[in-house]
């Protein structure tokens, strides 16, 4: 009996370590199959959305003069605002140096001695808020107005020079701030050689006031036109569930999922919505370039050297990215609503 116990306990010993590791390569060929599941599952998801997104594009191409209409009038909704921005941007330019150009004329007293005006040079020289002095004689006014006004020969029978002198005064560009301004002009009025101290700064303050209504105007509009591309995006999917309403009530008999019907759907309202940029981005540049010519004859005609300037890259991708969400977004507001109201009979 001893010798059988101990012949089999060696037997026994042998078949459980077959059986250990059978689990453990059950168990590995088991997680390899469900990864295996996960990557199939994960790669059917992709499939289905991509199959979605060419039929949906495929489907809008088989009506061209339906959904070219929908997308012209998403375009143009999109072209406003982008085009107000365009024009906002380029008045924006047009006036960023004028803050540069605010000077102060300081008209100094009759009979000021030359000595004298070169001291009040020196003293507004000196001080930390002005960048830049300059002294205008009364001969070069007096040239300067003869050569412009055409009134030579009136000013041959004068007796002797009425313009005082002139003291052009250009402040820092930090001094330049309609709060900093102000104080300075207040300062440089009270020297004594002074008689007038000369500042215009209310025409570009009304500019800074006009140009914030016009940044505000096109925020509004673009809201108001984002709702009106929400409504038409909204409407065109409308029509289209209407119009496939047998095949989705056949889809839903089989089994099919509303995540799989709504699917093309929302496909279909993001191409509205990206092509409608696409047409918003070629109006734009197509107003530009028609406006380009005119601008720059008018603005050679002051001596500028301006012209137009586009969307840039940055705003071409918003404007890109704010229609495909408006479309996207307008047709999961008409499928989530009329998608319920089918069910199979």
């Amino acid at each position: 009996m001893a010798r059988h116990a101990t012949r089999r306990s060696p037997h026994r010993s042998a078949t459980r370590l077959p059986s250990s590791e059978g689990v453990s390569t059950r168990s590995a060929s088991t997680a390899a199959v469900r990864r295996q599941r996960g990557k199939g599952r994960l790669r059917g998801y992709f499939k289905g959305h991509l199959q979605a997104l060419f039929l949906s594009l495929g489907r809008v191409s088989r009506n061209p003069l339906s959904s070219l209409m929908t997308i012209a009038v998403i375009g143009i909704a999109l072209a406003l605002p982008a085009g107000l921005h365009v024009a906002l941007k380029n008045v924006q330019g047009v006036s960023a140096g004028w803050e540069d150009a605010v000077q102060i004329s300081l008209f100094l007293n009759q009979g000021v001695e030359a000595a004298e005006v070169t001291r009040i040079v020196e003293q507004i020289s000196t001080m930390p808020a002005i960048e830049a002095v300059v002294h205008v004689t009364p001969q070069q006014a007096l040239d300067e107005f003869r050569q412009y006004s055409g009134f030579g020969e009136a000013l041959d029978a004068l007796d002797e020079n009425p313009l005082p002198n002139v003291l052009l005064v250009r402040p820092t560009r930090a001094a330049s701030e309609p709060l900093m301004v102000e104080p300075l002009l207040h300062e440089l009025r009270s020297l004594p050689a002074v008689e007038m101290a000369q500042l215009d700064m209310e025409w570009l303050k009304r500019l800074y006031a006009i140009m914030a209504i016009g940044e505000r105007a096109v925020l509004v509009l673009g809201v108001l036109l984002a709702l009106a591309v929400l409504l038409i995006v909204g409407n065109t999917i409308r029509l289209a569930i209407q119009n496939r309403r047998d095949e989705i009530e056949v889809q839903k008999l089989i089994g099919a999922t509303d995540a799989f019907i709504r699917r093309p759907f929302l496909y279909s309202g993001l191409w509205h919505g990206l092509l409608g940029a696409v047409m918003a981005w070629l109006l734009v540049t197509l107003s530009l370039s028609l406006l380009h010519g005119p601008v720059q004859r008018l603005s050679l005609l002051y001596n500028s050297h301006f012209s137009l300037g586009s969307l840039e890259l940055v705003a071409v991708l918003v404007v890109l990215a704010v229609g495909g969400l408006l479309g996207l977004l307008g047709a999961w507001l008409a499928v989530g609503r009329h998608l319920r109201d089918i069910e199979p009979t």
